[in-house]
C-alpha cells in the first residue's frame, strides 16, 4: 500500500510540474492544491488529500487535452489515472 501511496504522490507532483511548465494562471489554484496535498503526505503519509485533489487534477488534464491535444502527454493522464484507481 505504501508503495501505490508514493506512486500517487509522484504523479501528482509530476501534475504539479506540468501545471507550473505551461504558467497557465487558470491553473494556479490546482497547482497550489497539489503542492499542498504533497507536502500532507510527505509529513503525515495520509493519501486521502493526494486521491481527492489528484482526482481534481485529472479531470483539469484531460479538459485541457480536449482542447489542446499536444498539451498534454498522453503518459501523464495514464499514469495519473493509474494511480488513482
Amino acid at each position: 500500500m505504501e508503495a501505490k501511496n508514493n506512486a500517487l504522490r509522484n504523479a501528482c507532483e509530476e501534475t504539479a510540474q506540468f501545471f507550473r511548465k505551461i504558467g497557465d494562471p487558470a491553473n494556479h489554484e490546482i497547482q497550489s492544491k497539489l503542492d499542498f496535498v504533497i507536502g500532507s503526505f510527505d509529513f503525515d503519509k495520509n493519501p486521502v488529500g493526494l486521491y481527492e485533489i489528484g482526482k481534481e487534477a485529472l479531470e483539469i488534464l484531460k479538459e485541457i487535452k480536449s482542447k489542446s491535444p499536444r498539451k498534454v502527454n498522453k503518459q501523464l493522464i495514464s499514469n495519473l489515472e493509474e494511480c488513482l484507481k
